[in-house]
């Protein structure tokens, strides 16, 4: 039964709770309390965590569905790949004695790897795609879509048609309908995706679109622009400063490279805001 969702991991422990002897239910209770545990510990490790016997491992394995250990311990690496974080929470006593250094240290190391692999000349190259483009889509889905908003915020200075994706009340196949070839696509696709983004990278290839990928997963999608962004964390959550910080020297280069044209539709803006006394 190996590479089950994470969701069918937990529901299959639940499910069996009622046939459970007390010892396999306290098992039980550790691991979903901590299911990344079972991915990292061994047998007798967890028996002595849950202070029950390595039979009651095994029994409790296969009450669940699994036929042996390894392959219950597989699925739970598969949550931890995921993203899920109920599978990433670890106890008090397995959390870093610096907790603030851990998280920094592991965000300048997502920066350091991403940026590694990204040139300037390719940044500027999906930049001058954005200026050039009819219209410009950002789209971005769950923990992505705070992201595609920023990155939609900040260009909309320069770029005047700038579309964040999904819109409120609208599907996505109505976004997707209307966009032609020569138009821009950027998608933000970052760990624990919606089930369907790969239907919906192929229906948005499809329309002929210059399209580009920032994030933590492959969509396998053919895009021209491919960033792949670190997002290691020492707690339950991704970090994803890197791909938020690729997004901001995306957006400057595109002020930057804009020209003329583009201080013009600042000044634009500036003097407005002025005029309205909005900021």
């Amino acid at each position: 039964m190996s590479g089950s969702a994470p969701s069918d991991f937990i529901a299959r422990i639940r499910a069996a709770l009622p046939r459970m002897h007390p010892s396999e239910r306290r098992l039980a209770e550790v691991v979903l309390n901590f299911p990344g545990e079972l991915a990292s510990y061994s047998a007798t490790e967890l028996a002595r965590l849950a202070n029950v016997s390595n039979a009651t491992v095994t029994r409790f394995v296969r009450k669940i569905g699994y036929a042996s250990f390894e392959e219950a311990r597989q699925d739970a690496r598969a949550g931890q790949r995921a993203g899920a974080a109920l599978f990433r929470v670890a106890p008090d006593s397995q959390r870093p004695d610096d907790v603030v250094a851990a998280h920094l240290a592991q965000a300048g190391a997502n920066l350091d790897q991403t940026f590694a692999a990204i040139t300037l000349e390719e940044i500027d190259a999906l930049a001058r795609a954005m200026l050039a483009a009819p219209r410009v889509w950002v789209a971005g889905m769950r923990a992505a879509q705070p992201v595609a908003r920023y990155l939609g915020w900040q260009v909309l200075q320069i770029l005047p048609n700038v579309n964040v994706l999904p819109r409120d009340g609208e599907t996505l196949a109505e976004s997707i309908a209307s966009m032609e070839p020569g138009d821009c696509v950027i998608m933000i696709a970052l760990r624990r995706p919606v089930r369907d983004l790969p239907a919906v990278m192929e229906a948005i290839g499809q329309r002929g679109v210059r399209l580009a990928r920032i994030g933590d997963i492959d969509t396998d999608a053919g895009c021209e622009w491919d960033f792949a962004c670190a997002t290691g964390a020492p707690g339950p959550l991704f970090n994803h400063v890197a791909a938020m910080a690729l997004c901001h020297m995306l957006a400057s280069r595109v002020i930057e490279l804009a020209g003329q044209t583009g201080r013009a539709r600042l000044m634009r803006i500036d003097t407005l805001h002025d005029s309205l006394g909005e900021l």
